[in-house]
């Protein structure tokens, strides 16, 4: 199921707005969401655990979400909104390159046909 509609997408970056706003340490740098993933360049304090601060912006933002559209607590089936892993990369001197990708995704995620090599 695809949530991230125009709409939703608009909310969860008032959610993140808003989170950033309750965690000074955390900064969103930028943020492009396709219907299926969401990509954020964030900068954090080196006193912030990032796990912890990925955990705030899923929890925050599912909570806000699921209280903002039906459909969206309709589809959770307790298992939460947000996958359960997440990738993370520290930047240094590439995060022109890494903020120009995250700007542009929509030109560098294609869609992928899962082939397993069996027959």
């Amino acid at each position: 199921m695809k949530l991230l509609k125009p709409y939703v997408r608009k909310e969860l970056l008032v959610s993140f707005e808003h989170t950033e706003f309750l965690y000074p340490t955390l900064h969103i740098v930028k943020a492009n969401m396709r219907d299926d993933h969401v990509h954020i360049m964030i900068e954090v304090s080196p006193s912030v655990s990032i796990s912890a601060m990925v955990q705030k912006l899923k929890a925050h933002s599912s909570m806000e979400l699921k209280r903002k559209f039906k459909f969206i607590r309709e589809a959770d089936d307790s298992s939460g909104i947000w996958s359960i892993g997440y990738f993370v990369s520290s930047i240094g001197l590439n995060e022109q390159m890494i903020e120009r990708y995250i700007a542009n995704q929509d030109k560098h995620d294609r869609p992928q046909n899962a082939r397993l090599g069996f027959s």
